[in-house]
């Protein structure tokens, strides 16, 4: 770690403190071994995170974040993992943040160690007072063109760089964790995209939330069309509220429970080289394998 970094962790230390509840040791303090790279407004190239906008929405402020595998080349075949972010407007005291931008997502980059996967992070689409389709950071925006603009953007990716529309991941990050479900088997047509998905903290069905269908009648039969297809699920601290929800749900289907030894809200985990990692890079290599 260069010096500015070594002297960044220091300071943050004595912000956070050693520890936190519980005995539970603050994530934030353990240093990164990756960095998400910076989006920038440029074209696609291997290694690269760029801003990107699909055909059609060209006008409009709706975007999304696309990383091309440092080993990419064209011509060649790669599995995706798609990215929903958490909603803007949350910190703790812990030090964790979320924005709710595709910029800020983080799980593509730790998951895949920056090789191997196309990783693209989409928007949740609203309509602004003025009319204009955007980005949105809370919730779900409009349902209809937030699944139009997944659905297309997977297949533009796919079409564009080599991604093999037979092993795309749907991953998510707390509303994003949600998003694997709400959105992912919103319905039929959007539920048949995914190979697996990868929900950290937080899970549709397992408690209300102020948007319509958010119960656990409603979350249940999205849950349905899963049809068998396997979910890691994740959360800090504890899993046991989600574990509950699936048994009494009826749905049968390969679920792997992680939880984290950390009370952080945050999918920064991810970043760092600890044992829950390696076994969620297992867990993706054998969802992906051909």
């Amino acid at each position: 770690m260069n010096p500015l970094r070594q002297l960044q962790w220091f300071f943050l230390t004595l912000l956070l403190g050693l520890s936190t509840q519980a005995g539970q040791t603050n994530l934030n303090l353990l240093p990164p071994d990756l960095l998400v790279p910076p989006m920038l407004p440029t074209a696609p190239a291997a290694g690269r995170r760029v801003q990107a906008v699909t055909p059609g929405w060209e006008n409009t402020g709706v975007h999304h974040a696309l990383y091309l595998p440092r080993d990419w080349r064209p011509g060649t075949n790669w599995p995706v993992l798609v990215e929903y972010a958490g909603n803007g407007g949350f910190r703790n005291g812990l030090g964790d943040v979320s924005e709710g931008t595709v910029t800020g997502c983080q799980l593509g980059y730790g998951l895949s160690g920056g090789q191997g996967f196309l990783w693209v992070c989409l928007p949740f689409v609203e309509k602004s007072a003025a009319g204009d389709w955007r980005n949105c950071s809370n919730w779900w925006g409009t349902v209809d063109e937030t699944k139009r603009y997944c659905l297309a953007t997977v297949r533009d990716i796919c079409s564009r760089y080599g991604g093999d529309t037979s092993r795309v991941v749907l991953c998510g990050f707390s509303r994003g964790a949600i998003a694997c479900n709400y959105i992912g088997l919103h319905d039929d047509q959007i539920a048949g995209l995914w190979k697996g998905f990868f929900c950290h903290s937080h899970y549709d069905g397992v408690r209300r939330w102020a948007y319509p269908e958010s119960d656990a009648a409603a979350a249940i039969l999205r849950l349905r069309r899963l049809r068998g297809r396997e979910q890691w699920i994740s959360h800090e601290s504890s899993v046991e509220d989600t574990r509950r929800f699936l048994e009494q749900s009826g749905v049968a289907a390969p679920f792997r429970f992680v939880p984290l030894p950390y009370p952080n809200h945050t999918a920064a985990w991810v970043l760092r080289d600890i044992p829950e990692r390696q076994q969620a890079r297992a867990w993706l290599a054998r969802v992906t394998q051909r």
